[in-house]
């Protein structure tokens, strides 16, 4: 008979609690090879993951302990899929999710107009047409209500200037113009025309200055908040500090009391920035700036299987 099953180790390579993904080489190992007595014994002993059923004398899976399985093993495959899809469809897919799933998911908009360069987001408007048999931007009007619709119609619009010339004096005129709408009682910011204007046209080393100018005239930072629309202030960090925007996001992804929603942008942001190198790197410095450890490392640590080795594997592309 084989030997018994190590029953913690076969729990945690199935997650457990903590962490994402399961240890596909841990579970052939051991619950490939086992007995059936020592499965019996394992569903026993796992009362979080089985139930007794003493009249009918079997052990059942609980419910939840089915979808957290089905969960877990799909992620590496959900993230071979994405890695698989050319750029351009996989960008409006996600804008296309985000529509269908409402309010809560804008952001993945923003972060779509906001951090791909002009061509990627103009090819992802391109997909959409092809995916969808309509644009991204009227798909966005019809779905979208109240004031962010304004602005992020206007974000994913946008084809900017992606040299480096700036015109100071202009810098200096829209800081001061996004200065005065920040104080100005009344209209919410995210409503008024020319702060959608300056923030969904003009060039991101442009908007570098404005922010610079911004800052010098007001004494605050302008991407720690200037509107009750998060969407706003999250165009903001995406387009001015974009390296600490997906430092948040990746950080909210491996937290053990994230939800199933925000894991999944574990990998959606390695996946999605893995090809260019440069942002790769500056989001990992950025990381370990913020909260003092290698993004490697906490993959490492926190994950599991062959989802741990792919998500290090498109790491290691920025090395």
């Amino acid at each position: 008979m084989a030997l018994p099953l190590d029953l913690e180790s076969l729990t945690e390579a199935f997650s457990g609690n903590l962490g994402m993904g399961v240890d596909e080489n841990a579970l052939i190992s051991t619950l490939g090879k086992s007995h059936k007595d020592h499965r019996k014994l394992f569903r026993k002993a796992s009362k979080g993951f089985f139930v007794e059923d003493e009249e009918r004398a079997f052990e059942k899976c609980h419910d939840h302990f089915v979808r957290h399985l089905k969960l877990e093993f799909s992620r590496f495959n959900n993230a071979v899929v994405m890695w698989a899809m050319h750029p351009w469809e996989r960008d409006a897919r996600l804008v296309k999710k985000a529509l269908k799933k409402g309010e809560e998911a804008y952001n993945l908009i923003v972060e779509v107009a906001c951090t791909r360069s002009s061509e990627d987001l103009l090819g992802a408007r391109k997909a959409y047409h092809s995916l969808f048999d309509q644009s991204m931007e009227e798909d966005i009007a019809s779905h979208v209500h109240g004031p962010n619709r304004k602005l992020l119609v206007g974000l994913v619009s946008a084809y900017r200037y992606e040299g480096n010339k700036v015109k100071e004096d202009s810098a200096k005129s829209e800081a001061k113009t996004l200065a005065e709408a920040v104080a100005s009682p009344g209209e919410e910011v995210v409503e008024k025309d020319e702060v959608v204007r300056i923030l969904t046209t003009r060039s991101k080393p442009h908007l570098q200055h404005v922010y610079k100018h911004f800052n010098d005239i007001k004494g605050s930072d302008l991407v720690r908040g200037v509107s009750h629309s998060s969407l706003l202030n999250e165009a903001l960090l995406c387009l001015l500090k974009p390296a600490v925007y997906f430092s948040k996001i990746l950080d909210a992804s491996l937290n053990k009391e994230a939800d199933k929603t925000t894991k999944k942008w574990l990998t959606r942001v390695l996946v999605t920035r893995a090809d260019h190198s440069d942002e790769m790197k500056e989001i990992k410095e950025e990381y370990n700036k913020l909260y003092g450890v290698t993004l490697a490392q906490i993959i490492q640590d926190k994950i599991k299987g062959n989802y741990r080795d792919f998500l290090i594997t498109l790491l290691s592309k920025s090395d």
